[in-house]
């Protein structure tokens, strides 16, 4: 079942984040996040290239060049928005001034680490970019991301089989198939099934950790 697509992923996460939130967006699913925060709610969004007050993507033919994320995409910068250096905007992560990083994921396991970073199995050079100063240095870490691998293999574990990019970092996880919480003492807790017509045990099935339900 393909579930909801990646914008509507990026929507649903988008509902959730609340007023006044400085707020970081990974590379891939994360950064299409702008595109569904309504022009009236003040949510601050922030890029580690040194953007504070990022807006959603231009209009086809009405971007600007050099006014690009981290993911190297264009996109607008929102009244009262302010560039900087690259060194200052990770003395924002690293300080603890962002309330919340949204990243992309191989692998969540149900005690909270992340594994996010390239390995070099596709022959592409291995990087972690700035996930683990996000990981450590944000206040909360959510994750967008496919509920499993374009094979089926689940995509939220027991334990990591990538290597971590952080330990213990998540606290939620939005798949295309349901919203679920990490819970300290728990592991996965189910929030919400976003696939139409999904059972709770066909859920299971394609998870690779027990479920839990506050029922």
């Amino acid at each position: 079942m393909a579930g909801v697509t990646r914008q509507g992923m990026a929507a649903r996460v988008a509902q959730d984040i609340p007023e006044g939130w400085f707020v970081n967006l990974g590379i891939g699913i994360p950064t299409m996040v702008a595109d569904h925060v309504p022009v009236e709610r003040e949510v601050i969004l922030h890029s580690e290239n040194g953007i504070l007050g990022m807006g959603p993507a231009p209009e086809a033919g009405k971007g600007n060049a050099w006014l690009v994320n981290a993911g190297k995409q264009q996109v607008t910068l929102r009244p009262g928005g302010s560039f900087f250096h690259h060194a200052d905007s990770f003395g924002m992560i690293r300080g603890g001034h962002i309330d919340l990083c949204v990243l992309g994921a191989f692998e969540v396991a149900e005690n909270g680490d992340i594994a996010n970073w390239a390995t070099s199995e596709n022959d592409s050079a291995p990087a972690v970019g700035g996930a683990m100063d996000l990981a450590a240095g944000a206040k909360r870490l959510w994750v967008v991301m496919d509920h499993t691998t374009k094979d089926g293999r689940p995509k939220l574990v027991e334990k990591c089989g990538y290597p971590l990019t952080a330990p213990g970092a998540v606290q939620r996880i939005y798949t295309n198939l349901a919203v679920v919480d990490v819970v300290q003492g728990r592991g996965f807790v189910l929030r919400e099934i976003l696939a139409e017509g999904l059972s709770f045990a066909e859920l299971q099935a394609q998870t690779g950790a027990v479920l839990h339900t506050d029922a």
